[in-house]
């Protein structure tokens, strides 16, 4: 649904489930007004300055790069299927650009991609010089498990890191 803003030596990568639906039609990551990831990437210190998801390409200028885990459907996490998720190709491009660190945005996506249920925060799996992060989902639809905390320790993880 949206493209890829990857690239090499990136010091994270934020990996959503699938594109919401109003990102997907704007092309714009994290678009709808209620999710929080913009605010969150400036608040916690990711970003220098307040950006808008029209500005999302200005991430690669701080070492940051976005990618979802499902690529084919937009929506929420309840109408994705198994079958949907791109686990081997998130693989290959975790191999290719070798980001320090990738931290889904979201457990949904972390557990679909680990096949396995996870905690938030750092895990244990290493992938080359990749180590992996779950935050809690900017997504306004998720408001019950929010923790900027963990937000502000995977800034702090991935610079120590980078």
């Amino acid at each position: 649904m949206l493209p890829d803003l990857l690239c090499d030596d990136l010091s994270v990568v934020i990996c959503g489930t699938a594109a919401g639906t109003t990102s997907a039609q704007l092309q714009q990551y994290y678009a709808k007004p209620g999710n929080k990831f913009w605010a969150t990437l400036y608040q916690v210190g990711l970003i220098p300055v307040q950006l808008n998801p029209t500005e999302y390409l200005r991430l690669l200028e701080y070492g940051i790069g976005l990618t979802d885990l499902v690529k084919a459907k937009a929506g929420m996490d309840h109408i994705l299927e198994k079958e949907d998720f791109g686990n081997q190709q998130m693989v290959l491009k975790i191999k290719q650009y070798q980001p320090y660190c990738f931290c889904f945005n979201g457990k949904r996506a972390a557990e679909a991609f680990f096949e396995r249920p996870v905690a938030y925060g750092r895990q244990e799996m290493v992938i080359g010089r990749t180590h992996f992060f779950v935050a809690p989902s900017t997504s306004g639809a998720a408001n019950k498990w929010w923790n900027i905390d963990l937000w502000k320790e995977l800034a702090t993880f991935s610079k120590a890191l980078a």
